[in-house]
């Protein structure tokens, strides 16, 4: 995101500008990722054995 502020804009101004961009960005869909991953091992025991590794 970028915004452009020109010299001598007022901060009330810089706030609309900052305000208009957020409601501008669009929030991706994270349910259609849900359940795509199918492990063959518990989750908890993948980390334990990642975290051994160090030892």
């Amino acid at each position: 995101m970028t915004i452009i502020l020109k010299k001598g804009v007022s901060f009330d101004k810089v706030d609309e500008q900052i305000k208009a961009a957020k409601s501008d960005q669009k929030k991706p869909d994270l349910k259609k990722y849900a359940g795509t991953i199918k492990l063959k091992e518990d989750p908890l025991a993948i980390q334990k054995s990642m975290r051994d590794e160090w030892d």
